[in-house]
C-alpha cells in the first residue's frame, strides 16, 4: 500500500462558537478568511474569548488530512515544527494515538496556535499565529525522509514560505513522489497567485481548492475553474460545499453530491474530504466511489464540533464502509 506524508503549519486549534460578529470588526478580520496574527493579537482575542466555550484539538490543515488518513489505515508521516512547551507535546501525542510517524522539528518559540471563530451559520474565520510553525526552514528538511513514501501532501498554508515549499516540492519529485496540494483560504492565493501557478505549473499532481479559493486562481467559477486547474495536474478537485464537489481525474470529469448532513461546524470537512479522495486514489477505487467516501467523511464531520471525527465516529464509519 502506498504511504503518504504531510507537511504543514503545526498548530493547535482553539475553536470557539461567537454569539455575534463584533469580534471581525475589533480584530479587522475577514469572515470566512484566515488572517495571521502576532503574539500580542492572539493575546488579546484569547482575553476576549476566555468566558466563551472552547474546544482545543490538534490542528492544522495537513495535519488534519494525514489524521484522516491514518484512521483509515493509510501508512502516514507529518512533517511539522514545534516547540516542547504544552502545546508542542499535546500535538505530538495526537500524532502517536493516530499511529502516524512523526518528523518534527522543534523551535524555542511557542507551538503555533490558530483561533477558529465559528458563526451561527458554521462559517469558520481563523487568527493564527504561526509561532513555532513560522519558522521552519529550507534547510532543515531532510530529503531521505521522502525515500519511504509514495506521495506527499503540501499544505497550501505554507506558500507564504516559497523557499521552504520548493525545496519540499523537489526534494519529493527526486524521490518520485506525487504530490498533492490543499490550496488555503481564497485571501491567500489572491496574493500568492503567480507562485501558486508557478507550483501547479512545475510540481503539483493533485490540486484540491474549495470554490472561493478555485475562483481565486482561475477568475472562473465551477466547471470552468475545474477545466482551467486541471490545465495545470493530472487530478483537480473543487470542493463546492453543500453543493457538492467536482473532479477531472486523468481527464474524466466527475460531478458528486454531497452527503446529507445537519450541518453544525464546517472546520475541517474540507481536510477530512481530501483523506477520503487520497485514500480513493491510492486505492484505485472507481471515481464515483471515491467522491463518494469523500463526501460522506465530510458530511459526518459537520456533524460535529471539531476538525477531527471521534474515536467512536470512526468505529462506526469503519464498520459501515470499510468491513
Amino acid at each position: 500500500m502506498s504511504k503518504i506524508i504531510g507537511i504543514g503549519n503545526a498548530l493547535v486549534d482553539v475553536i470557539v462558537s461567537l454569539p455575534n460578529e463584533t469580534l471581525f470588526n475589533t480584530f479587522g478580520l475577514k469572515k470566512g478568511g484566515m488572517e495571521m496574527i502576532d503574539q500580542e493579537t492572539k493575546r488579546s482575542i484569547h482575553e476576549h474569548i476566555k468566558d466563551l466555550k472552547q474546544v482545543i484539538v490538534s490542528g492544522g490543515s495537513a495535519s488534519n488530512t494525514i489524521h484522516g488518513l491514518a484512521r483509515l489505515g493509510v501508512s502516514t508521516g507529518y512533517i511539522g515544527k514545534i516547540s516542547r512547551d504544552e502545546a508542542g507535546i499535546f500535538f505530538k501525542s495526537d500524532l502517536e494515538r493516530s499511529h502516524i510517524i512523526d518528523h518534527l522539528i522543534y523551535s524555542d518559540i511557542d507551538t503555533g496556535i490558530a483561533i477558529t471563530l465559528m458563526t451561527s451559520d458554521a462559517e469558520r474565520t481563523f487568527a493564527t499565529c504561526l509561532g513555532a510553525a513560522s519558522t521552519m526552514q529550507p534547510n532543515e528538511i531532510d530529503g531521505e525522509i521522502f525515500k519511504n513514501y509514495e506521495y506527499i501532501l503540501v499544505e497550501g498554508y505554507l506558500i507564504f514560505n516559497s523557499e521552504l515549499v520548493v525545496k519540499v516540492c523537489n526534494l519529493a519529485k527526486e524521490s518520485g513522489l506525487k504530490i498533492a496540494m490543499d490550496l488555503a483560504s481564497y485571501n491567500l492565493v489572491e496574493r500568492n497567485r503567480d507562485f501558486i501557478k508557478e507550483l501547479l505549473k512545475n510540481y503539483v499532481d493533485i490540486i484540491f481548492a474549495n470554490e472561493e479559493e478555485a475562483f481565486a486562481f482561475t477568475k472562473k467559477h465551477e466547471l470552468e475553474a475545474l477545466e482551467e486547474l486541471s490545465k495545470y495536474c493530472e487530478v483537480a478537485v473543487v470542493k463546492l460545499g453543500s453543493k457538492g464537489s467536482i473532479a477531472n481525474i486523468n481527464s474524466e470529469v466527475a460531478k458528486f453530491s454531497a452527503y446529507k448532513a445537519n450541518c453544525i461546524d464546517t472546520n475541517g470537512a474540507g481536510d477530512i474530504y481530501v483523506a477520503g479522495f487520497l485514500y480513493g486514489l491510492i486505492h484505485n477505487m472507481p471515481v464515483q466511489e471515491i467522491g463518494r467516501l469523500a463526501s460522506r467523511l465530510s458530511g459526518e464531520l459537520v456533524e460535529t464540533i471539531g476538525a477531527k471525527l471521534s474515536d467512536d465516529q470512526w468505529k462506526k464509519l469503519r464498520k459501515k464502509y470499510f468491513n
